[in-house]
């Protein structure tokens, strides 16, 4: 009896499917969460911006996320002078890296890069000097001649160099940009041109870099065994809580600019300042862009509560039923004590059909404060679930068989 009751059941579920195989459109569909807005930020800071940035252009953006938080004429293209060294120093960060230089390399002065003028540490043809040092000159002291040195180690030339700047620019998305050199100087370009959003970009790069820091964040130091004195062009370093640097840059064209980043409660942002009629409105307006960021921001984690996720029945799948997964949650800027306050639900069908592929998604757990959605993770299923079909029905009956024999 036993045996008989088994195989009907079998034969039963081959019936079933072999009925939903011809009729699928009978089938209703089991349709996934509507898609729903992120929040709003708060409101860009219009009256630091017109109060207390004095300059052509001005950016607040956050390193975790790349949100743009405040900005001003941000893809006006403008000369960057000296803060044109980011792209240079991302360069040399990204060889080092790879292994394609060490800090403890011996580079040979050129004459082309003891030539330079501008600030320098008045390199000579022929001296020496390691990668490490070299570092030290171009982030603390802005050193013309030590970049000079660096970029042609790498390219052969600072024209080829230039043009391996270009196209890391191209690949950040820096459409604002063009490098006629690795310094910023600009007594002989019409072209040497970006924006405060590319500087951003290059800034929010070379930041993901733990090497810089060995530098930018210093505010006295020495070569030649302390004979030559660096003291970093960033006042902020020395003067503004969490400074993490970056550079600083001053001509004639130019005016008065700097990338300054800071990090606080683990929020770092880069403020650009381009075009400042001096140096201190250029510090002061990097200092109320980075307040008002610290004041207004906080970053935020949605985390997933694994509690929330219940099992799905699946119809017509060769499995019958899967406990979801769910993606990691990034990081992401909300105003300051959002985070506190946010709630967490699950929005996703306990019930569907297969197939389903490996990762496909299948709804969402939203994370909400004030009636409005923070942050959504992905709920997917975490294996392939075949459809049974015929043969699958058939291989069902045969296995039921076996087991009653």
């Amino acid at each position: 009896m036993k045996r008989l009751t088994t195989l009907w059941l079998a034969l039963l579920l081959l019936l079933s499917m072999a009925g939903a195989a011809f009729a699928l459109n009978e089938t209703p569909e089991t349709g996934g969460p509507d898609e729903i807005p992120v929040a709003a930020l708060p409101a860009a800071a219009e009256e630091v911006l017109a109060g207390q940035v004095r300059a052509k252009a001005c950016v607040l953006m956050d390193v975790n996320t790349g949100t743009l938080m405040a900005a001003s004429a941000e893809h006006e293209r403008l000369y960057p002078a000296s803060v044109t060294k980011i792209m240079t120093l991302l360069l040399v960060c990204e060889a080092v890296e790879s292994g394609k230089l060490t800090l403890n390399d011996v580079l040979t002065c050129s004459d082309t890069a003891a030539a330079k003028g501008g600030s320098q540490i008045w390199l000579e043809p022929g001296e020496e000097m390691t990668v490490d040092d070299l570092m030290k000159a171009a982030v603390i002291g802005s050193a013309n001649d030590a970049c000079t040195l660096l970029g042609e180690t790498l390219a052969g030339s600072e024209a080829a160099f230039a043009a391996m700047m270009n196209d890391r620019a191209a690949s950040l998305g820096m459409e604002d940009t063009h490098f006629d050199n690795c310094t910023g100087l600009d007594d002989d370009t019409t072209t040497h041109l970006t924006s405060a959003y590319d500087i951003a970009l290059m800034a929010r790069e070379l930041l993901g870099h733990e090497l810089i820091r060995r530098y930018s964040t210093v505010w006295m130091d020495s070569l030649r065994e302390g004979k030559t004195q660096l003291v970093n062009t960033n006042k902020l370093v020395r003067y503004y809580s969490g400074c993490t640097g970056l550079k600083t840059g001053t001509t004639g064209k130019a005016g008065c600019c700097v990338a300054a980043s800071a990090e606080r409660d683990g929020m770092e942002l880069v403020a650009v300042i381009l075009g400042a009629d001096s140096s201190s409105d250029r510090f002061a307006g990097a200092r109320a862009l980075l307040d008002w960021g610290f004041a207004n921001f906080e970053i935020f984690t949605p985390e997933n509560d694994l509690s929330l996720l219940q099992e799905v029945t699946v119809n017509h799948g060769l499995i019958r039923s899967f406990l979801p997964a769910c993606e990691k949650g990034e990081p992401r800027l909300v105003a300051k004590g959002v985070g506190a306050g946010v709630t967490k639900r699950a929005a996703y069908a306990t019930e569907t059909d297969a197939p389903l592929a490996q990762g496909q998604p299948i709804g969402k757990i939203v994370f909400e404060a004030n009636g409005e959605t923070v942050a959504e993770n992905t709920v997917y299923c975490p294996e392939e679930i075949p459809e049974i079909g015929l043969f699958g029905a058939w291989k069902l009956l045969f296995r039921a068989f076996s087991r009653e024999n």
